[in-house]
């Protein structure tokens, strides 16, 4: 409804460019923590630049809210009682408004309503930018600490994937996504899992022989295409090469009781010379159950084992085998494709700069690409999903942290500019219309958009946790 303009409720539905994995069944009250502690930094900013601006512009505010529901925690700080509230998917600035009730006559000059559209269109706009310039913040801080970028080398191909299917070699290293150049792997990824639900995916590449070509990926429509944002947009390239030499062993699993160590290398299987990690692979994969003969190396000895891989049964039900051994990465080929270095304060937060304004057009692309049914709902991610990112970056570390929070703090700033009513995007639309006519849209107008737009984002939620949900099933 009309009155209730001046009230802001920001959702959390992240999208396209995060890691999406179930979440975590260990550590729980560290996830949780870590996703308390951002919504309480991304909620809060975003509101606080309501706020500033609002008092800025000699708005009365009366509440601010991190949280919904009914405050647990409250303050009075002059005019404005501050608030926790128990469900953290978001908060609001409540401020003087007549179409909330009766203003007495002192405060009339500072009601929301009664302000210029300008002024009000400044308050809408602030807590996007804020989140926004928060994200520069973070990345710039993120960088000051040093960077390792992975430049676009295909290292592994997996058999009978998308990727393999589009031909791409080990060696092959990505220029181009559909004509977009691509600087380093990330962007790489980025740019096929946008398009790939399009149509046809033209990707330049230079071959590991140094000839330029061009891998065409045609998966639109495909069950696997659908599969791809459930599996963390995986379709079938690594970066990274790995051997056939093990480099850990799980604890208890059939390899550590058949004696496996890390530094053995896989020679054969069943008398069959093992070609690649991905082959020794399958073969556990296909094995649930049955006796394989492992052949080996160690410290230059040749021995054998007999190995029986556990039965794990998938979420479709599928019944496959696991070992518990883990490959080694080829050293070298991860030393060239690895840049490691330590920018400038300048240089860093220029880089955090560029890298806001990269993701919030990617997000701005993803939008898009869901408009108009090039892109999958599969990729929209709720609180769930978000929470479980927000525990497995915060024990990667400080730095992994910090991106998360700003990418997350992106997706936050873009989501709430969108020309959908009850967002802070819809607010600037009615705003600048009503500056532009010189009077409001007429109430019938404003109630028939916000109930459209509440109706929306409703079920951008109801679809984030379904998708939430099926992630932590599956």
């Amino acid at each position: 409804m009309p009155g209730h303009a001046h009230k802001r409720g920001h959702l959390s539905a992240h999208c396209a460019d995060a890691v999406r994995t179930p979440l975590s069944k260990e550590n729980h009250l560290h996830t949780l923590l870590a996703f308390i502690f951002a919504i309480l930094i991304l909620v809060s900013l975003h509101e606080f630049g309501h706020y500033i601006v609002a008092r800025l512009c000699g708005v009365k505010v009366l509440r601010f809210s991190v949280g919904f529901g009914k405050p647990f925690f409250t303050r009075k700080r002059g005019d404005t009682e501050w608030c926790l509230a128990p469900i953290p998917l978001g908060g609001y600035v409540k401020m003087v408004d007549t179409r909330e009730g009766e203003v007495s006559e002192a405060d009339l000059p500072y009601a929301f309503d009664k302000q210029h559209p300008a002024k009000r269109i400044a308050i809408a706009a602030a807590g996007p930018l804020t989140n926004l310039a928060l994200a520069v913040l973070l990345y710039g801080l993120s960088f000051s600490f040093g960077v390792t970028e992975l430049r676009p080398y295909v290292g592994t191909v997996e058999p009978d994937t998308i990727a393999a299917r589009a031909g791409f070699q080990s060696g092959d290293k990505i220029q181009s996504v559909n004509g977009t150049p691509v600087a380093d792997w990330g962007s790489a990824q980025t740019e096929i899992v946008l398009n790939l639900e399009a149509g046809k995916v033209a990707v330049g590449v230079q071959t590991a022989s140094g000839a330029q070509t061009v891998r065409t990926i045609d998966a639109a429509g495909t069950p696997e295409a659908g599969k791809i944002a459930k599996n963390q947009g995986y379709i079938g390239l690594m970066p990274f090469k790995i051997t056939t030499v093990v480099g850990g062993v799980e604890k208890g699993s059939p390899a550590d009781k058949a004696g496996l160590q890390p530094g053995d290398k896989l020679t054969a299987a069943d008398g069959k010379p093992i070609a690649s990690w991905q082959e020794w692979a399958n073969l556990t994969r296909q094995s649930p159950g049955r006796k394989i003969a492992l052949t080996y190396e160690r410290a230059g000895q040749t021995r054998t084992a007999d190995i029986r891989p556990d039965t794990v049964e998938q979420s479709d039900h599928t019944l496959i085998g696991r070992v518990g051994l883990f490959p080694r990465p080829d050293r070298a080929w991860d030393a060239q494709i690895r840049r490691s270095y330590r920018p400038t304060v300048a240089q860093a937060f220029g880089m955090g700069w560029e890298k806001t304004v990269s993701h919030s057009w990617t997000t701005v692309k993803f939008f898009g690409k869901l408009i108009s049914g090039n892109a999958s709902v599969s990729h929209i991610s709720g609180p769930l999903t978000i929470a479980d990112i927000a525990g497995q970056s915060a024990e990667l570390g400080l730095q992994s942290y910090l991106e998360f929070l700003a990418l997350v703090s992106i997706s936050l700033g873009v989501l709430n500019l969108l020309p959908v009513p009850v967002l802070d995007g819809g607010h600037l639309v009615f705003y600048t219309a009503e500056w532009i006519r010189g009077k409001p849209l007429g109430e019938r107008v404003q109630n028939i958009g916000l109930r459209l737009g509440l109706a929306l984002m409703m079920l951008m939620m109801a679809v984030a946790f379904f998708n939430d949900i099926t992630r932590l099933l599956g």
